[in-house]
């Protein structure tokens, strides 16, 4: 059986993932993104969970809040975030329970 491949379908979405995944692809934001996959988390918690200054964990959770794959909750003077999206969310549980020798 013969698959027909829209390329133009495939470019838009490779378009439109490209940059989020790119986003992701820093081992610090990744490690973030894993933790926020759990449960919301304070920067107070993702400093001490990464071991990361707060300037770096905020950093890194702006350039995920700027391709829209964490939301901010504010509470007082604490800033609570979480992954965008259920999917986002599948996504990086998929990615943390699969071991890298799976795929060769």
């Amino acid at each position: 059986m013969t698959t027909t491949i829209d390329t133009t379908v495939a470019a838009a979405r490779a378009s439109h993932w490209a940059p989020e995944l790119k986003a992701l692809a820093d081992e610090n934001r990744l490690k973030i993104a894993l933790l926020l996959a759990d449960q919301e988390h304070s920067v107070r918690d993702l400093q001490d969970a990464t071991g990361l200054s707060q300037t770096l964990v905020s950093h890194h959770l702006r350039l995920l809040r700027e391709h829209h794959l964490v939301s901010v909750r504010v509470a007082g003077r604490s800033n609570h975030y979480s992954l965008c999206c259920g999917e986002l969310q599948t996504i990086i549980n998929a990615l943390s329970t699969t071991s890298r020798t799976a795929c060769r």
